[in-house]
């Protein structure tokens, strides 16, 4: 039984580390991709995870292969195309460790995962099932993501999803945020940055264009807004908390969000109560692990390796 099973892209992200003597930028090969970060992050943090998606049978493929079962994380999911190649991101970082990525991506491999080689066993085999919008912008990996939504929900499954917006990735601004929303339809919890929820919702006011998702979606129990420095915002229908950022030294924000939503969920796991019924105490303790989780992986360069241990998070919680 997998605590979490997560479907979408792993790929490599090739990371600024220095400059060489000829004064050229060093790249760094580091494994990324939004769902498998947040599984990893669960896996270091105890949980069972599984992920479900599609890598080229080549060096880079395998050793995201490779990567997975060294964190925990079951591979028995991941298809290897002797057909398509793995996808790759250059991921480029400002002097505040804010990043943003260039993609190669055009027909690889995670974009061409179908709906038939989806592992439904693992669905079946969860507790959570969790994807994000980037396996949304081209077919046949939409397709592939809302025929898993579908099968989740059909099995009773509890939903998570992230939609982790690349707008670049996308055709236009307008089809991003038609298929953003149609996924928005099958989730229990959402998380959101708070540029994805202006994009979404038009609303700068983040507790109103929380509310406003909770009371058009009847399926959402809980809405997580993560504000970067400011801190992190979340409600369900029976309360709202939120709390600032922890003062850290940021090296780096990749995968800031994903672990975020990984400590969300473990400690949603662990809770006593279902999503929709936590007290303003549980939501708060939930919350607060999650900021803080978020926040000791800005403190190091890159995605996985920057992950942190439950000793630095509760570090962190303690100080």
């Amino acid at each position: 039984m997998y605590d979490v099973v997560a479907l979408g892209e792993m790929l490599i992200d090739f990371t600024p580390v220095g400059v060489s003597a000829n004064h050229n930028p060093i790249f760094e090969r580091n494994p990324g991709g939004a769902p498998s970060n947040m599984l990893c992050m669960l896996a270091k943090l105890g949980c069972s995870a599984g992920f479900i998606g599609k890598v080229g049978n080549d060096p880079f493929g395998h050793a995201l292969k490779q990567t997975l079962d060294d964190n925990g994380v079951s591979s028995q999911g991941m298809v290897l195309s002797d057909e398509y190649q793995t996808t790759l991101a250059f991921v480029h970082l400002s002097e505040t460790g804010d990043r943003s990525f260039s993609f190669y991506r055009n027909h690889t491999a995670d974009v061409m995962l179908s709906p038939e080689e989806v592992n439904r066993g693992m669905i079946d085999d969860c507790r959570i099932f969790h994807f994000g919008s980037v396996s949304m912008t081209a077919e046949p990996s939409r397709s592939a993501t809302f025929a898993a939504a579908e099968y989740a929900r059909e099995k009773g499954k509890l939903i998570s999803y992230d939609p982790n917006l690349r707008l670049n990735l996308w055709e236009s601004a307008a089809l991003a945020k038609e298929w953003i929303l149609k996924g928005v339809a099958y989730a229990n919890i959402l998380k959101l940055s708070e540029e994805e929820l202006v994009f979404l919702t038009g609303c700068t006011d983040f507790k109103q264009g929380a509310q406003e998702l909770l009371d058009r979606y009847e399926n959402l129990k809980v809405v997580l807004i993560s504000l970067g420095g400011d801190g992190a915002l979340a409600l369900n229908r029976e309360c709202t908390v939120s709390m600032t950022a922890y003062p850290v030294k940021v090296a780096d924000t990749t995968a800031a969000g994903d672990s975020f939503m990984g400590g969300f969920l473990y400690k949603m796991l662990h809770a006593s109560a279902s999503p929709e019924s936590l007290s303003q105490q549980e939501l708060l303790d939930c919350l607060s692990f999650a900021n803080a989780t978020g926040s000791m992986t800005t403190t190091r360069k890159g995605s996985i390796h920057a992950l942190p241990t439950m000793e630095e998070i509760l570090g962190l919680m303690n100080s």
